[in-house]
C-alpha cells in the first residue's frame, strides 16, 4: 500500500481532493435559496468542471522520464486515474446534496464527469499535466455562450447544460470520454 500512498502524494491527490470539496461546498451555500425550481444547470456544472480541472494536476507526475522508463504498465494505471476523477469528483458532489438542496440528478452528474474528465485527460496527452484544465474550462467557457440548443452542432456546443436524457449530450460526453481516457492512457501526459 505504500506505492498507492506515494503515488497520490506525487500527484498531488491531498491538495486536489481538498479543491474539490471546497468547491462542491461552496456552490451549495450559494445555492441554498430555499426556492422549490429546478436547478441551474450551469451551477453542478461548474462545481464539475472546478473538480476536474483541480484533479487534472495529478495527471503527470514529477519527474515524465521516471515515469517513462519504470518497470510497470503505466497504461492500466493511467486509466484507472482519469476514471477515478471523475467518480471522486462526482461522488463529492453528490454526497454535498445529501445536505439539502438538490443540485443536479445522478445521470447528470455522471455524464458531465465522464465528458470532463476526457477533456482534461486529452488536455493532459495535448497540453501537459499542468495546462489540462484548458480544454475543460474552454469547453465550458463555450458552452455557456452558444446560442440556444436547437440543432445538433449547437447542443455538442452545449452539451454540459443539456438535460440528462439528451441523446446528442450524452454521447458527446461518452466520446469525450473514451477518446481523452484512450489517449491518456496510451500516450500519457505530454512533456513539459
Amino acid at each position: 500500500m505504500r506505492w498507492l500512498t506515494l503515488y497520490a502524494r506525487s500527484r498531488q491527490v491531498p491538495a486536489s481532493f481538498a479543491v474539490v470539496v471546497i468547491s462542491a461546498v461552496a456552490v451549495w451555500a450559494l445555492a441554498r435559496d430555499g426556492d422549490a425550481e429546478p436547478a441551474d444547470p450551469r451551477l453542478p456544472t461548474l462545481v464539475l468542471a472546478a473538480g476536474a480541472m483541480a484533479a487534472s494536476i495529478g495527471l503527470g507526475g514529477q519527474d515524465l522520464a521516471l515515469d517513462r522508463t519504470a518497470a510497470i504498465r503505466w497504461a492500466p494505471r493511467r486509466a484507472v486515474h482519469v476514471l477515478l476523477i471523475g467518480a471522486v469528483v462526482g461522488a463529492v458532489l453528490l454526497a454535498v446534496q445529501t445536505l439539502g438542496e438538490d443540485l443536479a440528478s445522478t445521470a447528470f452528474v455522471a455524464r458531465n464527469c465522464a465528458g470532463l474528465t476526457g477533456l482534461c485527460a486529452i488536455g493532459a496527452t495535448i497540453c501537459g499535466a499542468p495546462y489540462a484544465w484548458t480544454p475543460p474550462i474552454s469547453w465550458l467557457a463555450l458552452s455557456f455562450i452558444a446560442p440556444s440548443p436547437t440543432d445538433v452542432p449547437t447542443q455538442v456546443m452545449a452539451w454540459m447544460l443539456l438535460p440528462p436524457g439528451t441523446a446528442t449530450g450524452t454521447w458527446t460526453a461518452l466520446a469525450l470520454a473514451v477518446a481523452g481516457t484512450a489517449a491518456y492512457a496510451v500516450a500519457g501526459p505530454r512533456p513539459r
